[in-house]
């Protein structure tokens, strides 16, 4: 249902170089991209992805408020190396990794160095 969700950045290069770094550890590569104005990754073509760009109008780009970009991951596991991974790069914690709500679900929040939130999440912990 999903093709790709897009955020908008002020910091191309570092957002760039960001986003290589950590969704590459998922096996995302760049799939797509145009002259410094937008890069997109996915795991494999076809596959829903993620993408940056420098907006379309010429202003700041801003983050958007209550809008976050949700990375699946296959297990807890996973999603306390991509929340490391991603506080590593630079990000700023939104959430330490860890079970929340019911059903199963599992969660890291960070916000990118734009500051767009986003999490990995999991829906593999155990439940009572």
């Amino acid at each position: 249902m999903i093709g790709y969700q897009m955020v908008g950045t002020n910091k191309f290069k570092e957002s760039a170089a960001f986003y290589d770094a950590l969704l590459g550890e998922l096996g995302a590569k760049r799939m797509m991209e145009d002259d410094g104005k937008f890069i997109a990754w996915a795991v494999q073509p076809g596959q829903p992805a993620f993408s940056i760009c420098r907006p379309h109008d010429g202003k700041d780009a801003t983050i958007g408020n209550g809008g976050m970009t949700a990375f699946m991951a296959p297990d807890t596991a996973t999603v306390d190396k991509m929340y490391a991974k991603a506080i590593e790069l630079g990000a700023t914690c939104e959430g330490p990794a860890g079970p929340r709500g019911t059903g199963g679900f599992y969660a890291g929040y960070f916000r990118d160095p734009d500051g767009n939130k986003c999490n990995f999440f999991s829906m593999s912990a155990p439940t009572d």
